[in-house]
């Protein structure tokens, strides 16, 4: 399932929760599909912060690690 389509899923249940109510089987769907985008939303952080580098006025280039 693509990105766009966990997230339009999530919009349609977020909506009909507001209007309606959910039933059992929709709660664990919403669950699952927000775990789904939490952990890629973590993924693409992760990644980036990986080839993140510190520019320092000399022009030397550091690697951005762990923080400690």
């Amino acid at each position: 399932m693509k990105m766009d389509e966990v997230i339009a899923r999530i919009n349609e249940l977020a909506k009909k929760a507001k209007d309606e109510g959910l039933t059992d089987e929709e709660i664990v769907e919403r669950d699952k599909l927000r775990r789904i985008y939490i952990d890629s939303v973590k993924a693409n952080l992760v990644g980036q912060l990986e080839n993140t580098y510190i520019v320092s006025p000399d022009g030397t280039k550091k690697k951005l690690g762990p923080k400690q």
